[in-house]
């Protein structure tokens, strides 16, 4: 899944005192990030992770024991609504494993406690990756681990309510908006746009506009939510609901966003790829014939989200040269591509790419390729509670038509009373 949500801050602040008053530095000291030992992984190597990852990782795991017969791969399931605690508390209890899957969005907040092993030389090749996924391993110019797998976010839209009203995919702005409201007067939709009006995790509908118009959230440690770009953004965001062509009520509850869908009362909407599957499969027969993705409509630039999940070693990892060579060998163009086929998580790895298995799709292919220009928060510990507020702000724009500008202000005010945790 996609960037996952913190389920609390006194474990993790409580981690970071305690690992700060062992010396530890959230740079790495000059021994943090040696190089790994060559040959063979031998030993046992623990790791947690995650959902269906964390389930299916351990029989996944091996062909890296085949290869590796001196070494043993120890996965523990961990499930998601315990997962930040759990490490957290670990961290602070210096109880982690060697390596541990992390939401892309935690990187900042567990690296600033010096809890994780800066990736080593040659554990990892950057330019293998999208840019945007590597991005969010890295804190104050150091990575702290590596791209697992990755997602981002297109716009789903009905091929035959856009035939019937005569638009083709929309490419820019204008079009978007043009496209949205033919698909609602023309196309026979109740609403031609689905937006997310506000609540939990409303700033990643709003923020591939903001980047798309060249905004951005933090410059340094300073926050920069007020700029003209995301106030321009915000009112463009805010149209979509003054003029009624998204629904002011959050359609994700209880599947309402699937079944608008499929019924034709809502046109469009922006989403992952996990959606392709529920679609394909609430639609019955014939229903992948009656939809389409298509990347996120151009302003300065056509950015999209990028989301995911990371592996990292932990400092404390009683089996290091191991681990990091388990996480190279999830690494490997061709085993990520065996870990798409067995799980359907995107490879991060570009090279990837190029297997027919995602190539041909042509789904998955425009997925590939706004995967090429996409973007994530920054690396700040105090991430979380920032987007709580961009949250509550587009809450206030979409459903009670507060002043876009007022709101970039009231963002900024408030993150800049939250700080950037460095």
């Amino acid at each position: 899944m996609t960037t996952h949500r913190r389920l609390g801050t006194a474990a993790v602040l409580v981690a970071a005192l305690l690992v700060g008053a062992c010396g530890r530095d959230s740079g790495g000291g000059e021994d943090a990030a040696a190089p790994v030992a060559e040959g063979k992984a031998t030993g046992e190597i623990t790791v947690w992770a995650m959902g269906t990852e964390g389930e299916k990782l351990g029989a996944f795991a091996q062909d890296f024991m085949a290869e590796n017969p001196d070494a043993k791969v120890n996965v523990t399931a961990v499930p998601w609504d315990a997962a930040h605690q759990k490490i957290a508390s670990a961290i602070a209890g210096k109880q982690t494993p060697d390596v541990s899957m992390l939401g892309s969005t935690w990187m900042g907040e567990f690296a600033k406690t010096g809890a994780l092993d800066p990736t080593p030389e040659g554990a990892a090749d950057k330019g293998a990756f999208f840019p945007g996924a590597w991005d969010t391993t890295v804190v104050d110019d150091t990575s702290y681990g590596v791209p697992w797998y990755v997602e981002t976010r297109l716009i789903y839209y009905r091929k035959d309510l856009a035939a019937k009203a005569g638009v083709t995919a929309p490419t820019t702005w204008d079009e978007l908006k043009s496209f949205a409201t033919a698909m609602r007067d023309k196309g026979g939709a109740k609403w031609g746009m689905n937006l997310q009006p506000g609540g939990t995790g409303s700033w990643q509908s709003l923020m591939p506009f903001a980047w798309s118009n060249g905004a951005t959230l933090a410059d340094g440690d300073r926050f920069t939510l007020d700029s003209p770009q995301m106030t321009e953004a915000l009112a463009y965001y805010q149209s979509f609901f003054t003029d009624k062509l998204s629904p002011p009520t959050d359609l994700s509850l209880q599947g309402a966003l699937e079944q608008s869908f499929i019924n034709g009362s809502l046109a469009a909407f922006i989403s992952g790829p996990w959606h392709i599957g529920l679609l394909n499969e609430q639609g019955g027969a014939g229903f992948k014939d009656k939809f389409a993705v298509t990347a996120m409509p151009r302003k300065q630039s056509a950015t999209s989200f990028v989301g995911g999940s990371n592996l990292a070693v932990f400092k404390d990892a009683k089996n290091r040269d191991a681990a990091w060579k388990f996480v190279s060998w999830l690494s490997r163009p061709e085993v990520q591509i065996k870990w798409y086929q067995a799980v359907s998580d995107l490879p991060a790895v570009q090279s990837a790419w190029n297997d027919q298995s995602l190539a041909g799709d042509p789904f998955l292919s425009t997925f590939g390729e706004q995967l090429k220009d996409a973007k994530s928060p920054p690396a700040i510990p105090t991430w979380e509670q920032v987007a709580a507020v961009i949250d509550g702000e587009v809450e206030k724009v979409a459903k009670a038509g507060e002043d876009p500008a007022q709101a970039a202000k009231a963002m900024q005010q408030k993150a800049s009373g939250i700080g950037t945790g460095a």
